[in-house]
């Protein structure tokens, strides 16, 4: 079993930046990718990063890509997500997952944290 918890939401106006972090315990080894995903109310759950083991492999989805970073120090089992120039579009839950593989579809990630809430003011 995989435990995740995110960290790092809170309320940013339009620009500004975030960080959040996943911080996993329990038995690590059992997945390869982690990644991020969000949900707007309302609104599907939708992918958002991902990223492999060895940070080698990275996906984006094309709504964020160039805004928002992934990255994971696997020293201490934490995920990140920087997300810079921040939209109101933005605002939703954000979920941390992990998986077996860098993938899109959150049918694909085995475990999901809490969810941290990300808002983004006008």
């Amino acid at each position: 079993q995989v435990q995740l918890v995110e960290s790092g939401g809170g309320l940013v106006q339009a620009g500004g930046s975030l960080r959040l972090s996943c911080l996993a315990s329990g038995r690590t080894f059992n997945y390869n990718a982690m990644g991020w995903f969000r949900q707007a109310p309302g609104k599907e759950r939708e992918f958002v990063a991902a990223i492999s083991w060895s940070g080698s492999s990275t996906r984006y989805a094309d709504s964020v890509k160039g805004r928002f970073t992934i990255s994971r120090d696997n020293a201490i089992n934490t995920l990140y997500l920087q997300m810079n120039s921040l939209k109101p579009e933005d605002t939703a839950e954000y979920y941390c997952a992990a998986g077996p593989s860098v993938v899109t579809l959150a049918t694909g990630y085995w475990y999901w944290g809490q969810g941290t809430q990300v808002t983004v003011s006008s």
